[in-house]
This record gives C-alpha cells, structure tokens and sequence, in this order.
C-alpha cells in the first residue's frame, strides 16, 4: 500500500510517502521553492499543492503518480463547511471563497496524479492529523494526546487519548479559542511577521511577567477546564488587531525600536502560555492518566512552555515530533490511512527527523564545478569540522538526509564554538543577519547531557531541539554562546545511533576542548533552511561563513 500525504490548506506546505507500512520520506516545500512556508496562509490558494515535496517524496519512494494507492490531505472540508462560522471573519464572504477553492483541491491532485482520485482521495481532519504525527511515531501503545495551534477547520485546541492503533477525541476548543492566533497577532503587534513567534519566544526572557499579567488575564483566561480568548478584547474579528494598541501601548513598528514595554509584552504572553498549557494538561491527567503525553500543533513548538510542562505535570514520558507544526500534517495525515486499513499497525521509520532529500559525491562535485569553486577532499570530515569550529571559524555542516521541522538537527547546520563570547553577536549580525536578543542552541553528546544541563526526564523529543534546560552550576559561564538570558538553552542531545557523523564531530570537539557541544543553528541566512549542495554554496558565499562541509568535500573562505 503506498499512501502519499499533503498539507497545503494554509501555510508549511508538506508531503510525505509511506510504503508498505514504513515512513519513506517527508518534506517541505520552501525548501525547494526557497519561500518561506511554502505559501500564504490565503483563501484562495488551499488547492495549491507542494508539487516539488509530492515529486521528491514519489521519486525517493521509487514510485510513479499511478503507483499511489491512496492520497490523505490534511483538512476536511465538511467540517469546515458544518464548524466554521462566517460571521467569524472580519468579511463573511471571505468564507464562500476559501470553501469555493478548497473544492478545487481534487482537481489539483488529478493534475499531478494524472487521473481522478475519486474515493482515493481521503479528506483527513486537521487535529486529527496533528495528534496522529506526534502519538503513531512516539511508540507508545497508550497516551494522552494534546494539540495547540492557531485554527484547523473550527478547533484549535484538540484533546485525545491513544488507545492502540486508535486516536479517541476527548474534546476540542474552537475558534476564537485559539492559543496561536494570540501569538500571531502579538507577533504582528511587536513589529514582527504573524509567523515569528519564535522571536517573541526569545524576547519574552528579557521582560517582566508581571506588567501585564493582569491584562493578559482579561484575554486569556485559564480555568480548571483549560482556557477560554475574549475574540473582542484581543480583536480577532478585525485585520489588524488595533486592540493590543490600547491595552499594552504603542505598537512597534517593523525594524523599529523595541521599547521596554514591547519585552513585558512577550514575557507576559509566554507566561500565560505556560499557565494555559499547565491547565490542559491537567485536564487529561485527570481524564487519561497514565505517564505518557504526545505533543503537537504549533504551539509544541515553545520549547519554554515544553520544559515548563514536562517539570510540573504528571507526564514523565513526553512525545513531540520533529515537525509539531502544519507541516508535520502531511505525515499524520497519511499516517491516518495507513491505520484505518484494517489490522494496519503504526509504520516504521516515523520518528526519525532525517526524511529529506541527500545528495551524492558526485551530486556535490558538479555543485562545487559548476560554481567555479577549488575544493579538497577530508579523510575525517567530521574531525576537520571540529578542529576548525574549535579555531573560532563558523563552518556549514551539509550531511545526509535533510531534516524535516523547522530546525536543524546537525544536516543541515551552521556550527560554531559555544565557548566564545563574541560567537552569537558573531552570528545574528554577521551570518543570520537577525535581531540581537535570539538565542542558540548547543547539540550537545546524549551521554554527557546530563552532566552539563538539567535535562528532566530525557525523551527522544530531546533530540529535536524543543526543551529549554537551564545549564548546571557554574558551567553556564564555560559555553556563553548558547546560554540564553533566563539561563537555558535549547538543548538537542545527539546520540551516535541516530546521527554518527555529527555525533563524531562534537566528540572530536569535545577531545579537543572538554566541552562536549558544539553550537547549532540552521543552514540559512534569512530564508528557508537549504537543501541541495547549491543552495548551500550560495549561502557559504552570502553569509560569509569560513567553510562549508558537503560530505567529505570541503570548501573554505581562503579558497
């Protein structure tokens, strides 16, 4: 049975292949295209399908469109049509017009497929979906299952338990109801994009909690049940939310200045998610027991809200995927299809990160030809690597499969000494070309995790980089690069099984200077991670990094 997944109702266009019961491949579709979440979040274009993700997925597979069984797209349009309220928009005819569009998602797909999928085409609910990528791959035969993000057809809160190869929905929160939407307008209001809560994440450890708590309180309410939005204090009916203005003060103006209220802003937002989130888990606690929780939605992506949860809920054994975000949909989505076929069990292969594409020598060397560039070839790709990041160089790491998520996991990486104080301002200024106050991560060996930060329960959504852990005493000094303003850091643990070359890379680091991590952030410079060798070379030259590493290929800024 071969089973091809889809989102592209709103925005992280995705796609995945599952064969005979194993995960194949996963994908996004910026990360051909080079646009930012793959399209905007627009009423007109849920028909717009990840054609060069589907074509990866199809080819990596070995498969033809006619060999596609069954196809899952992550959105159920009777359910939006029998949930969603029009008047809900701040123009009801807004609503005619995305339902008229998501009509033509079957007409897009026999494009591609070239024929109708008729039955073959399974319309699978967004949560759902969600709740499927994280709970399928985690493993577990029993969990409760928590879903935040901004909107699916209706919910935006979804609560379930796992039950074997079944997902039972305890109750969802709809629309206005929605954690993530408050981020994205709070986003809009800080001089942000709606899709930037990460950067409020970080801006949130420089500010007070306290300034606006008891503001925070009359939007987001929390309670014994979960957490209710007033829509029209926060003003979700209008385009833009003019609302926060009168609430908080002054918005900031994109690249304006970032004044001491903006920063309580986002600090009383992250504490008001930690609270909401508390509350909910709570809830299934008392409703589903047990130890075990799986994760998804975008809002899993807080890794300050993961660290708080995982400490103070009765779960010690937490699930989230590399992909919580709408683009991990395109997998659950097909993981859906795959488990209601009859005596189907969860497939194989779903947890791994590494489900992108990978590109061979010779693939590499046509790259560096084409580009003109003079290149050598390492014995020890992986010693080289660290002994140059152990020099204070900023080195791209381009290796194997591509990750699927937003972050990169050592494939796609730019890696740089934590132990330097200068590495991060270095970084945002220099290479990322961002603000100041965002974060690093360390990808630190899994054995000695533990010795340099107070990890909690370890989980394998460690390895994903989605929990921020304070750094033992004394030791936060020693790696100032990756320490944050509160004292965490983001921590992604590296274990030899799941990724030999990097893990050999910061061991090699760790022989060399007795720390055993080395920084991690994404391969890009303001666009979307890269992918193929010359995306990667393009973005050596851009940014202006000392070496890039594809495979045992090495190239350096001299050169």
């Amino acid at each position: 049975m071969n089973i091809l997944g889809v989102n592209a109702v709103y925005h992280e266009s995705a796609a995945a292949v599952i064969v005979d019961g194993r995960v194949i491949a996963a994908c996004e579709e910026e990360r051909f295209t080079r646009i930012k979440h793959g399209k905007d979040p627009q009423v007109d274009n849920p028909q717009e399908l990840p054609e060069n993700a589907i074509s990866f997925c199809l080819d990596y597979a070995g498969l033809r469109p006619e060999d596609v069984d069954l196809v899952a797209y992550s959105f159920e349009p009777k359910l939006r049509r029998t949930k969603f309220q029009a008047e809900w928009w701040p123009d009801s005819r807004l609503e005619s017009d995305f339902l008229l569009h998501l009509e033509k998602v079957g007409d897009s797909f026999a494009k591609i497929m070239g024929r109708r999928l008729g039955r073959n085409l399974k319309f699978v609910p967004h949560h759902l979906a969600h709740a499927a990528s994280a709970y399928y791959p985690s493993g577990f035969d029993r969990s409760a299952i928590l879903v935040v993000d901004g909107i699916g057809e209706a919910d935006c809160t979804f609560l379930a338990r796992g039950e074997g190869g079944r997902i039972r929905a305890i109750e969802a929160l709809s629309y206005p109801h929605s954690l993530g939407f408050i981020w994205e307008h709070v986003s809009v209001y800080l001089g942000f994009s709606s899709h930037d809560a990460a950067k409020v994440m970080g801006l949130a450890a420089y500010g007070d909690p306290n300034v606006f708590r008891r503001t925070f309180a009359a939007i987001l309410r929390v309670d014994e049940q979960g957490y209710s939005v007033d829509a029209d204090a926060i003003g979700f009916r209008t385009v833009e939310p003019r609302n926060l203005d009168a609430l908080f003060g002054p918005r900031r103006k994109p690249d304006g200045e970032i004044l001491q209220h903006h920063i309580d802003v986002a600090a009383a937002l992250q504490d008001a998610t930690d609270a909401a989130m508390a509350s909910l888990l709570r809830r299934l606690e008392r409703e589903v027991g047990g130890e075990q929780l799986c994760m998804a939605g975008g809002v899993a992506l807080n890794c300050v809200t993961n660290s708080t949860i995982s400490r103070a809920s009765g779960f010690s054994k937490i699930f989230i995927p590399s992909a919580p975000h709408d683009a991990g949909t395109a997998l659950g989505a097909a993981l859906v299809v795959h488990c209601a076929q009859e005596g189907a069990e969860p497939p194989s292969g779903g947890a791994s990160p590494y489900l992108g594409p990978e590109y061979s020598e010779g693939e590499v060397l046509a790259a560096v030809k084409a580009a003109g560039l003079p290149y050598r070839k390492c014995k020890s790709a992986a010693r080289d690597a660290a002994e140059m990041v152990a020099d204070g160089n900023i080195v791209g790491w381009f290796q194997g499969r591509m990750e699927f998520g937003p972050r990169a996991l050592g494939n796609r990486s730019l890696l740089a000494d934590p132990r330097r104080p200068d590495t991060r301002a270095i970084l945002n200024r220099r290479v990322k070309h961002r603000e100041d106050f965002r974060p690093f991560a360390p990808s630190v060996l899994a054995e000695r995790a533990k010795d340099w930060f107070d990890m909690g329960p370890i989980t394998p959504s460690h390895e994903f980089m989605l929990f921020a852990c304070p750094a033992k005493p004394g030791l936060a000094a020693r790696i100032p690069a990756v320490i944050h303003q509160d004292g965490t850091a983001r921590v992604q643990i590296v274990r030899r099984a799941a990724n030999p070359r990097y893990h050999a890379l910061i061991s090699h680091f760790f022989e060399r200077t007795g720390v055993p991590l080395v920084l991690n952030t994404s391969f890009n410079d303001s666009e979307p991670i890269v992918c193929t060798p010359s995306h990667a070379i393009a973005t050596f030259h851009g940014a202006g990094l000392d070496a890039l590493f594809m495979g045992d290929i090495c190239l350096t800024a001299q050169n």
